[in-house]
């Protein structure tokens, strides 16, 4: 029946998971008081109730190559992903992608277009970036209720050829600059119980390095000894005798290297858990605690929050084991939770287990090896699947030298291991390939996270999440406060507008804090957007539009900048040739961008009335215009002056109201000034001859005026309307490579030195059915690689490598 359950409750929706270990101190709030019978059911069904609510969303970048030189681009592709099984998720229509220095300062930032759950963007990297080690970052406005670590991060190098004396120099060889962190086995050190301790020693730069060291008392005795085995890990077993004593780690790095540092807290009181293989298929899971009387805990395993194991475990003596085999997990990273018999969560830890291979991607070359510009064919196929099943997918292929070492983050890693850990994974292709356990099972101790807290997912109430998903387009924010202070300004109707020959306005209601939304559509680079209130239901408000990006960032970063390194001078001066060359001769290609499919139709649809005011005789004054020719407006003075009454052809009737008034889509509250703008600049007026429901408000009728360029042809707006430039969604810039079907584009005397040969973010590949892609070869000779990213549409992640040889000409 249990195993039924659980079959049940694997879900599509993700959740995000941190654990709360307060409760192994007694500092959880009290859990509701389910009998044991209910709670073993109670624990995956509240995990699967949370997953619902709390989709899990992952984003992966394939980014064309890991090292750039300052003005060069750099091209990605965006697969968004259902944290769960791995499948495309349509939840969100914008990514945001950072490029973030070894400081977390931005550099370069966009918003990349989401569809189809899968989107693509570039960087043309300025000459101001000093060389140095950077990270690239993306996530979604639903991914930012997350730690900052949910985020996707990749590495990536710049080079400035330009100013090397720009780059931060490498720090002397310091010991001080070495880090070393242990972690507890299951969370805690505990007074009396034996535990496993996982150890990590880095670098500056965040790169594993060998160590030998020892733990000591207060006394100086050394009490536990231990080395480090792959990429500076290791463990070792240790007793800590009383909790009121204090241990220090001793490390030896190297010949008169040493550092110290204290090992965590030991607590009085608590459980200790500890999950070893004990046969060939076989794994044990024990938990001690200092309590001897018997008590029922309680043990939950998932992946990707999708439950596989659900049981008891009596506590007899403070002991308590549960023998299990490896293949009731699933694949990838499984978190193994025991709570006490109050549902507070006391112990966690996480197992690593290689997911079985699935989709696999075929890639032939026509030729063993090439010349300069000599046409290359690439034959794509995808293997185990059904002849239906179709799949996204991506390719790079670049020259590879002494400068790009470092191996790409593939997507199946990606989503199969590092995206589930807090830290960086050196060399994830390891763990997949290699029949090391030990080495799994440290770097599980040593970067295991959980991404939730369990007092949410067990109360009885979820909190309404702070970021909202962005299904349509980019949702502007900003801010309404009085003027001179931080009080907000609630129920304040708010319009944006965007001065353009394209008539969009979209308004919102501010909230209790003051916050108002609007959802963009087809809003992409940079508009000047115009965000204000209507003087005659608010005069005082002061406005301020909200950063869309991401303010948090993860723990640590890619490591120092660092200078060019003397004995790299010759690949320097030849990238920085290539790059100058390319810039020289093919620069002009770089800004060329795709065009899009523009819905010139107003926001309010067809209006009832349309002139085109050069077809119809010319008058100076919009007064004569609007008196002579368009019956839908009536135009009224007053005392106050200028009134618009618009006819409602519905009713037979004048309605009482002024309409809303648009100059090249921007609403203009004070008539007077529109009527005092000079007729000859008006190119076209539109009318709505009826209300006009929009939102949350109602439009006494529509009087659109237009300008020739949109740009509303000096009208000076209120001085409190807000005017900002924001950037919306990239405009894809389209990759341009020269292609050499004839002899004489073959025969052509500039240069070709591409180090990036072919990108194309969109391949899409259909069953076992084989596809040929093609480009050609540059002037350079050497070694190209070959880079494929994919996902099907079931969730099957593939990626694969070759190398191409191209050889001098003769």
């Amino acid at each position: 029946m249990i195993n039924t359950f659980i079959a049940s409750c694997q879900r599509r929706s993700p959740a995000f998971a941190s654990l709360f270990v307060a409760g192994l101190l007694g500092l959880a709030g009290a859990a509701p008081a389910w009998g044991q019978a209910d709670t073993l059911a109670s624990l995956p069904r509240q995990l699967a109730r949370y997953e619902k609510a709390r989709i899990q969303e992952k984003l992966f970048l394939h980014l064309d190559r890991p090292v750039y030189l300052s003005g060069e681009t750099m091209w990605f592709k965006v697969y968004a992903v259902d944290g769960t099984y791995s499948r495309p998720l349509t939840l969100s229509s914008v990514a945001y992608v950072e490029v973030l220095d070894a400081k977390n300062h931005p550099v370069l930032q966009g918003k990349i277009a989401l569809k189809n759950a899968v989107g693509q963007g570039s960087f043309v990297v300025p000459a101001s970036v000093a060389s140095g080690s950077y990270t690239v970052r993306a996530y979604t406005s639903w991914m930012k209720n997350c730690a900052p670590e949910a985020y996707f991060h990749s590495p990536v190098t710049v080079l400035n050829t330009f100013v090397a004396s720009g780059a931060a120099a490498r720090p002397a060889k310091d010991s001080v600059a070495f880090e070393a962190q242990f972690f507890p086995e299951g969370g805690n050190l505990v007074q009396g119980l034996r535990s496993k301790v996982a150890v990590q020693v880095t670098n500056p730069a965040g790169h594993g390095v060998a160590a030998t060291g020892k733990v000591l008392n207060q006394k100086g005795a050394v009490v536990a000894t231990f080395s480090t085995l792959r990429l500076g890990m290791g463990s070792f077993l240790f007793t800590p005798a009383s909790a009121q004593e204090t241990y220090t780690a001793v490390l030896t790095l190297g010949p008169g290297q040493t550092i110290s540092r204290p090992l965590p807290r030991v607590f009085a009181q608590g459980y200790v858990m500890h999950l070893e293989r004990s046969g060939s298929n076989q794994l044990t899971l024990t938990v001690d605690a200092t309590q001897r009387p018997t008590e029922t805990l309680f043990l939950l395993a998932h992946s990707r929050q999708q439950t596989a194991l659900a049981t008891r475990m009596q506590l007899v003596n403070g002991h308590a084991i549960y023998v299990f085999r490896p293949d009731q997990l699933l694949g990838g990273v499984s978190h193994f939770t025991v709570f006490n018999e109050a549902q507070q969560p006391v112990a966690e830890r996480l197992y690593f287990q290689r997911p079985t291979p699935g989709l696999t991607l075929m890639a032939q070359a026509d030729k063993p090896q090439y010349g300069p510009r000599d046409k290359v064919q690439v034959q794509l196929a995808l293997g185990g699947l059904a002849p239906t099943a179709n799949a996204s997918l991506s390719m790079a292929v670049y020259r590879l030298d002494s400068l790009t070492a470092t191996p790409a983050l593939s997507i199946d890693r990606y989503l199969g291991l590092t995206s589930e850990l807090k830290g960086t994974v050196e060399n994830p292709d390891y763990y997949f390939t290699a029949n090391d356990p030990e080495a799994a099972d440290n770097l599980m101790l040593t970067q295991g996270w959980s991404r939730f807290r369990w007092e949410d997912v067990l109360a009885q109430s979820l909190p309404a999440p702070k970021f909202l998903p962005e299904p349509n387009g980019p949702v502007v924010q900003a801010r309404l406060t009085r003027v001179g202070t931080t009080t907000p300004r609630p129920g304040v109707m708010t319009y944006l507008s965007s001065p353009s020959r394209i008539i969009r306005l979209t308004n919102a209601v501010s909230n209790e804090e003051g916050l108002v939304q609007f959802e963009m559509h087809h809003f992409d680079g940079p508009q000047d957007l115009v965000v204000q209130t209507d003087p005659q239901q608010d005069s005082t408000c002061h406005i301020q539009l909200i950063e869309p990006f991401s303010t948090r960032f993860r723990s640590g970063g890619p490591g120092l900048t660092y200078g060019l390194t003397p004995r790299f001078q010759p690949d320097y001066e030849k990238r920085h040739l290539q790059a100058q060359v390319q810039n020289l001769y093919f620069g002009k290609y770089r800004s060329r961008y795709a065009r899009e499919r523009v819905d010139s139709l107003a926001f309010y649809g067809k209006p009832d009335e349309t002139y085109l005011l050069d077809k119809y005789t010319r008058f100076k004054v919009l007064e004569e215009v609007l008196r002579e020719y368009v019956p839908g407006v009536v135009v009224r003075i007053r005392k106050d002056g200028f009134h618009f009454l618009v006819a409602d052809k519905v009713n037979k009737t004048l309605l009482e109201e002024n309409p809303m008034v648009l100059l090249d889509g921007v609403p203009v509250f004070n008539i007077n000034k529109i009527m005092a703008m000079p007729a000859i600049k008006i190119r076209k007026l539109e009318v709505v001859d009826s209300r006009y429901f929009q939102g949350l408000a109602v439009y006494n009728g529509v009087v659109s005026f237009s300008t020739y360029k949109g740009d509303l042809e000096g009208f000076q707006l209120d001085p409190r309307v807000l005017v900002e430039r924001y950037e919306g969604v990239q405009r894809q810039r389209e990759f341009y490579a020269p292609r050499y079907d004839t002899p004489a584009a073959a025969q052509s005397r500039l240069p070709d030195l591409r180090n990036l040969l072919y990108w194309n973010p969109n391949i899409t590949a259909t069953g076992t059915q084989p596809q040929t892609l093609s480009f050609f070869t540059g002037d350079q000779a050497g070694r190209y690689l070959v880079v494929m990213q994919g996902l099907t549409a079931d969730g099957q992640p593939a990626s694969q490598q070759m190398v191409l040889e191209v050889k001098p000409a003769l």
